[in-house]
């Protein structure tokens, strides 16, 4: 019999249709991700993104950088592969609700405007990844089938 805490991390009730999901926003949560920690596609960096969001009140700055990245660049990897997508989900989500309730709401829904629309898309899609889990074909699934075999 599967643990709970197993059947937590690698259960899933999604069928394919969540690769489908999962690939995409993680590849836009890598993205974001690699601009706070390494500067790449024109991000600032750790340095400045902790500037930023020390400007912001997001104390301290620097480690606030450091987690938001990680939780992006890490968490959006994790959902590519498809290998603890419940809890790289969960981060990700409570991500977004930092980056919509410190930064966007005051600018409205449009994202032409500096609003929320995108970070709501982002956190929408993963809180339904979180719920669902990483479906069919992903390493969770692979690993919740070995998991079976062994218990």
């Amino acid at each position: 019999m599967k643990t709970q805490l197993t059947k937590a991390l690698f259960s899933t009730r999604g069928g394919v249709a969540a690769l489908a999901l999962r690939v995409p926003v993680g590849l836009i949560l890598m993205a974001h991700g690699a601009q706070k920690l390494f500067g790449w596609f024109g991000g600032n960096g750790l340095e400045g993104t902790g500037q930023w969001l020390a400007s912001i009140g997001l104390e301290p700055g620097y480690l606030m950088a450091l987690l938001a990245g990680s939780a992006e660049f890490f968490g959006g990897l994790a959902l590519i592969l498809g290998l603890l997508t419940r809890p790289a989900a969960l981060v990700s989500a409570f991500t977004m609700l930092v980056a919509i309730f410190s930064v966007h709401i005051g600018h409205g829904l449009f994202a032409s405007n500096g609003g929320y629309e995108f970070a709501l898309s982002l956190l929408a899609a993963t809180v339904a990844l979180a719920i669902q889990g990483a479906g069919r074909l992903s390493l969770d699934s692979l690993l919740d089938g070995l998991l079976l075999k062994r218990l």
